[in-house]
């Protein structure tokens, strides 16, 4: 199969730009522009801020020429497969791929406990109940942040800014205050920033809808006005993935092919991993593209582990298991499998559309 997302210089290879400049070796590739950048103008705060969802394509629409983000945008970068926020936030803060950190999809099928699990809700799929077994098992997931390895450092300092846990922010005006606080403070330091948005939006408008629109709009002017307030700064701009109008298939209206199936399909709905039954092997690869080979394109464990699709590196101990025995990959086609437990969405993402795996890299220079 052919591989879209260029390990070379994807939002894992960002990350490692920025372990780079701080001292941390990094495992993959960095990024030429990116360090070139770093190493002129040697700021003392480096700030990368990440909206959920805004992905290349999206921001280019939405957007006009000469507007902040896309007169400052570098160039267009892909994401990690697949296109979601499981996988390339992790890789984003971690400098991973996620063959490595093995945070592969929304849902994710644990082999030592058996179970599939909504991994960032510690739930089992499609249930409001914390797995305490995952929970004993899931430091086999690689969790390590940039910012944990430069505080261990010791030479540098880090923060992350988020919308949840203990000293979360309340919108997107406090998260810009919250990270101007931390700018001003003493030493070199990095500032990574999450911001759910438009990726929350877009799953119930889609995204090109007006509101959708007018957010991302409302996004790049408050960028552009906290960035007039910072000094000695790089900020970065960058995205997971981007989104694409689905219209879903629901798989109980096919039970042929469900009774096929050992386990609950898991990863995502655009990019959907399916556990045969022994006695169906043979069956399964002729009646899924006979049915739906129109909408997705089916691969093998063994075609999905020879081509690198989740990237290069050491596989992490829970990756081959959770492949099941197929993918299933959305293209062009707007189609997305949902199975029993998951969210149905009029956008969605995972898929390998250029508006899913196509990130804008965006960079802004207060130094001088």
């Amino acid at each position: 199969m052919e591989v879209r997302n260029n390990y070379n210089e994807c939002i894992t290879n960002l990350a490692c730009s920025i372990q780079k400049y701080f001292g941390i070796e990094p495992k993959h590739n960095t990024i030429d522009c990116i360090d070139k950048i770093l190493n002129e103008k040697q700021p003392k705060n480096v700030v990368m801020i990440l909206f959920d969802g805004m992905g290349a394509r999206i921001l280019d629409r939405a957007l006009e020429e000469n507007s902040f983000f896309r007169k400052n945008k570098l160039k267009d970068i892909t994401t990690v497969f697949p296109a979601t926020t499981t996988a390339a936030t992790t890789s984003i803060i971690t400098g991973l791929n996620p063959v490595e950190h093995g945070w592969l999809g929304w849902n994710m099928y644990i082999k030592p406990i058996n179970k599939t699990i909504t991994l960032f809700k510690n739930q089992v799929k499609g249930t409001e109940k914390v797995s305490h077994k995952f929970l004993e098992v899931k430091h086999m997931l690689k969790i390590e942040t940039i910012t944990e390895q430069i505080n261990k450092n010791g030479k540098y300092k880090s923060k992350m800014i988020y919308p949840f846990g203990e000293d979360k922010y309340t919108n997107i005006d406090n998260m810009f205050e919250k990270i101007k606080k931390e700018c001003e403070k003493t030493g070199k330091k990095y500032i990574y920033a999450y911001n759910e948005e438009p990726d929350g939006t877009m799953h119930m408008k889609g995204p090109d809808n007006n509101i959708t629109e007018k957010l991302i709009n409302t996004i790049n002017r408050k960028t552009e006005e906290f960035c007039k307030r910072l000094k000695d700064t790089i900020v970065i701009i960058i995205a997971d993935h981007g989104h694409k109008l689905v219209e879903p298939i629901y798989l109980d209206e096919y039970p042929e092919i469900l009774k096929m199936l050992e386990r609950t399909p898991s990863l995502e709905q655009r990019a959907i991993s399916f556990k045969v039954k022994e006695k169906y092997k043979n069956e399964f690869q002729e009646k899924f593209r006979r049915t739906l080979g129109n909408d997705m394109k089916l691969y093998s464990k063994q075609e999905i582990i020879e081509s690198k699709l989740f990237g290069y590196g050491k596989p992490n101990e829970l990756f081959e298991d959770a492949l099941g025995d197929y993918i299933a990959i959305a293209y062009e086609t707007g189609k997305c499998i949902v199975s029993s437990g998951d969210d149905v969405y009029i956008s969605h993402h995972a898929g390998y559309s250029d508006d899913e795996i196509y990130v804008p890299l965006i960079v802004i220079d207060k130094c001088s």
